[in-house]
């Protein structure tokens, strides 16, 4: 007759062995549970514990969570880990926290349980804070700097990054000082936009930053000797944006790249020449040769060049092409 007390009796291990096909391990824990025998562990995320399931048993605690903390605090479905990517568009990298003026408002605050006197108390605290982030004149000159590259850059918010990290550098090194602020970040958009092969014409950023084209020229080189930042502009890179600003069909593209390709390697003819003027001369004779023309006035407005220059390269250019066009024949 078998007996009914199982008390001191050892559980039934079988089926919790080592040679158990379904055991369970995790990280740290692969030998048999000391009470049980089992090898049957899980982690209990919630509580962050390492217990057997066969007998319960806790054998660690504190785990580290390695996955994503995944929480919220505004009972929103927002179930984002962090906040954005740090930025040199900002002074502060993005890293600071504030005080948010619309948490101050009337309705936004009484949502807090905030009171007339401690809203008054908290935009006075906002205020110090505001200042104490700008309280060096190296802070405040970051601040200025990366408003203006945000405002009047006009490039992608790529190039934004690149441009204040340029700018914070010279800034860094002394540079900036005793210059005006306007025309160095001025110039790091002009050289960051010639080295990602996306040229901007020195009047058009000067008009941006309310600059004299003489001081921003005098900028770029100063700029570009001191951050080895040398680079030829080739009057290809600018058939793009002339093209589009003229509203010529894109078909255009095409022919401007043949004429280019017979000019191009003939550098003698076309290099010390404005390399926008050299774009217009070709979108010019293109245009006109596909029944797409344009006055010289026009295309001369988009260039930012002369019409006497647009009309001397063009005679340069017809020459060369008919020396080329006798040499085919012969």
């Amino acid at each position: 007759m078998e007996s009914s007390d199982k008390r001191g009796s050892r559980p039934d291990i079988t089926g919790y062995g080592l040679f158990d096909k379904n055991r369970r391990v995790v990280d740290g824990h692969t030998r048999p549970c000391e009470e049980c025998g089992a090898v049957d562990w899980q982690i209990d995320t919630s509580r962050g514990e390492i217990v057997c399931n066969s007998c319960g048993l806790v054998v660690e605690e504190n785990v580290i969570d390695p996955g994503a903390e995944w929480t919220t605090t505004d009972k929103t479905e927002d179930r984002s880990r962090v906040g954005q990517p740090l930025t040199y568009t900002l002074a502060d990298k993005g890293l600071n926290t504030s005080i948010d003026v619309k948490d101050l408002n009337s309705g936004s605050s009484a949502r807090h349980g905030m009171n007339s006197q401690s809203r008054r108390d908290w935009r006075r605290r906002r205020v110090i804070d505001e200042r104490s982030k700008t309280r060096k004149s190296r802070e405040r000159n970051l601040v200025k700097a990366n408003q203006m590259i945000r405002d009047k850059s006009n490039l992608p918010k790529s190039l934004q990054e690149e441009t204040a990290r340029l700018y914070r550098r010279l800034s860094g090194e002394g540079f900036v000082t005793g210059r005006s602020i306007a025309g160095v970040a001025a110039a790091c958009t002009y050289l960051v936009a010639r080295e990602e092969n996306l040229p901007r014409q020195i009047p058009e950023i000067a008009q941006s930053y309310a600059v004299t084209e003489k001081e921003l020229s005098r900028l770029i080189r100063q700029v570009s000797r001191k951050l080895n930042l040398h680079k030829i502009t080739s009057p290809n890179q600018y058939f793009d944006k002339f093209i589009s600003d003229l509203q010529l069909p894109p078909n255009i593209f095409t022919q401007v790249n043949h004429l280019w390709s017979k000019i191009q390697p003939h550098e003698d003819i076309w290099q010390g020449k404005k390399p926008m003027g050299v774009a217009a001369a070709l979108i010019y004779k293109a245009a006109s040769e596909s029944g797409n023309s344009r006055t010289q006035s026009d295309v001369c407005k988009v260039a930012n060049v002369s019409e006497v220059t647009l009309r001397g390269l063009l005679r340069i250019f017809d020459g060369l092409l008919a020396q080329l066009g006798e040499v085919s024949k012969q």
